[in-house]
């Protein structure tokens, strides 16, 4: 549903004003690719390579599969927890493969393309030993209700380990769809690379794809414990059309192409105009996928139907964008794209993805997308995906980076067993199940390991996030969430190059660019402990009145530890974000996560407000 106020990002983008770019944020789309990419190596199940970069990890789950006579493993754990969910497993993997297919040379020119390559081959080898036969396909590894009693590392799993399979008796069209959809798009990615292993990957797609289709049925009614999960709310009709688009990719078969063409309305190809793309729901990205062929050519006698699937597609990008006649996705007053409460950032990063591809597609044609609200430029909506990314790295009302050891700010109690318990290299006795939530699930403490590029869920509808273990809906991070983040990453850098972090200050009535250093009015001698920059990193106009996104950046130059730092603010008319409220008025102290301010440490707190900006000062600290 529309809001009735636009966000100021999203108006200011709209509206044709020029919004900071990359190199004035400061943001390095080259390093958070980089970092995007290292959170798949901290969710590897099995036996870990010697150039594992991610050092705290070690081996798990070597016996899976073993009690059913199978070899299971291998794989990815798919969130902070260690089962193998097959479904978003494969999403993961087809994203991974589609953001190679559309920006393989930014990703060569970031180098990349090997630690990319390695991400789809940890997937895809697992989907290998899970097909062991043409209509058979192991989709899931352990019990989400067993694993999610336990809070321990994957190298001391406990719990049990019972592996699942869909087959012709017990059907499971979507994971074995989306499965082939995932090894179709991958052996487009190692075709140049490995011939072989490539048509390897090719002949289990085509033997998936008319498993799924000709034994339908949903594969939540065959694998009940997957129901509280990972549940199929669409069905299987779009996985079907989504795997037999990836296959027309594949091998310009014109079979697959008439597939989509002939079930577009039976399966809802052409029906559905979506707001969401994700694991579950692949229609936008169906539809945008098809979009291609009317670009590239070859798919002259479907066009007609193709071009309804490529009204659809820009229904949904529409709806992003706010320009649809009011039925748009929701969108936070900093400018985040709202689509679920619970891990609301894995949509925001896919429907990024589809406006950065589509960007692409528009620039190819010398078209622009047109909405009922107004037509967008190619660069619009390239533009549009920045805003979204940026959002991600730390340009929104709390200055923080919700991409896990990207800048300085950024989740330090992210809901993931792993990252939350000493690394077994570090604390080599086992960590009991229940150890694990006495001792570590609860501990107040940062997490021991920084789990690197992990996409955490995000803050709320009022952009509020609360940087705390138990809030997993905020905290959690998933292989389905951080798999398009490649693409998108990758495409920015290609078009802004690597830029570094070095951000800008600017003052209400300067021009961006200029800096102003204070203590605050009057300064007192403590107050020489403390060193104030204050910024404005964002302006727009509401009926008429002038709004500015306030950013303070606090430094102890002290040269000493500060413990307690209290602060008073007058003339704050606005919200504020990144300080704990005191009971006694105009008063705030260090937010509950940083208890420690080390010499030349600093942090960040935010107010967007009209009018002049507040007053800061420090009243105390010790």
């Amino acid at each position: 549903m529309a809001r009735p106020i636009m966000s100021f990002a999203l108006a200011a983008l709209l509206l044709g004003c020029s919004l900071s770019s990359a190199a004035e944020d400061g943001f390095s789309y080259r390093e958070a690719l980089t970092k995007s990419l290292l959170f798949f190596e901290a969710q590897r199940s099995g036996k870990l390579p010697a150039d594992q970069r991610v050092k705290w990890r070690g081996d798990s789950a070597l016996k899976d599969g073993f009690s059913q006579g199978v070899d299971l493993v291998g794989g990815y754990y798919d969130a902070g927890d260690h089962v193998k969910f097959g479904l978003p497993m494969a999403y993961a993997v087809t994203m991974l493969s589609w953001s190679v297919i559309e920006f393989e040379k930014e990703i060569v020119d970031a180098g990349q393309l090997e630690f990319a390559l390695d991400a789809i081959r940890w997937g895809t080898d697992y989907f290998v030993k899970a097909h062991r036969q043409p209509d058979l396909l192991w989709v899931q590894v352990g019990d989400g209700d067993s694993d999610h009693i336990c809070w321990e590392r994957a190298e001391d799993m406990t719990t049990p380990r019972t592996a699942y399979k869909v087959d012709c008796e017990h059907p499971g069209s979507e994971v074995a769809a989306e499965t082939a959809a995932a090894m179709a798009a991958a052996s487009i990615v190692f075709r140049p690379y490995d011939s072989k292993y490539s048509d390897l990957l090719l002949l289990h797609a085509r033997q998936l794809f008319s498993f799924a289709d000709t034994y339908r049925g949903r594969y939540d009614d065959s694998v009940h414990s997957v129901r509280k999960y990972y549940p199929s709310s669409t069905g299987y009709s779009d996985e079907l059309l989504w795997a037999a688009a990836w296959l027309f990719e594949a091998t310009d078969d014109k079979s697959y192409l008439n597939y989509v063409a002939q079930n577009a309305v039976v399966l809802g190809g052409t029906g559905w105009a979506v707001t969401e793309f994700s694991w579950d729901n692949k229609y936008a990205g169906l539809q945008v996928l098809l979009s291609k062929v009317l670009v590239r050519g070859g798919g002259e006698t479907c066009n007609a139907t193709l071009n309804q699937y490529k009204a659809k597609a820009e229904f949904f990008l529409c709806a992003c964008l706010q320009k649809n006649n009011g039925d748009n996705v929701e969108m936070t007053p900093g400018g985040l794209l709202y689509f679920h409460d619970w891990q609301n950032l894995q949509y925001v990063s896919s429907a990024a993805f589809l406006s950065a591809v589509y960007s692409n597609y528009l620039r190819m044609a010398n078209a622009n997308l047109v909405c009922p609200d107004g037509q967008i430029s190619p660069e619009m909506l390239l533009k549009f995906a920045e805003s979204q990314a940026d959002y991600i790295l730390g340009k929104n009302p709390k200055s923080m980076s919700y991409l896990v050891g990207y800048g300085w700010n950024y989740p330090t109690h992210v809901h993931h067993r792993g990252a939350s318990v000493p690394s077994i290299f570090v604390l080599p006795s086992a960590v009991g199940c229940i150890d694990g939530f006495d001792y570590w699930y609860v501990n107040k403490d940062s997490n021991p390991n920084v789990i690197e590029g992990a996409l955490v869920g995000g803050p709320d509808l009022k952009d509020e996030f609360y940087d705390d273990r138990c809030k997993y809906e905020q905290t959690e991070p998933s292989i389905a969430g951080n798999a398009p983040l490649v693409g998108l990453f990758a495409a920015l850098d290609g078009l802004e190059g690597d830029k570094g972090h070095s951000p800008k200050y600017s003052t209400p009535d300067s021009s961006p660019g200029s800096k102003q250093k204070s203590a605050g009015p009057n300064p007192k001698p403590n107050e020489a402990a403390v060193e104030f920059v204050h910024t404005i990193t964002n302006t727009w106009k509401y009926q008429g009145e002038d709004y500015y996104r306030h950013q303070v950046a606090v430094k102890n130059t002290c040269g000493e530890r500060i413990t307690y730092l209290k602060l008073k603010i007058e003339n704050l008319t606005g919200t504020l974000w990144g300080l704990s409220q005191t009971q006694e008025k105009k008063m705030y102290e260090l937010p509950p996560w940083l208890q420690v301010l080390e010499p030349g440490a600093g942090f960040v707190f935010v107010y967007i407000q009209g009018g002049p900006q507040a007053a800061v000062s420090v009243v105390a600290y010790r």
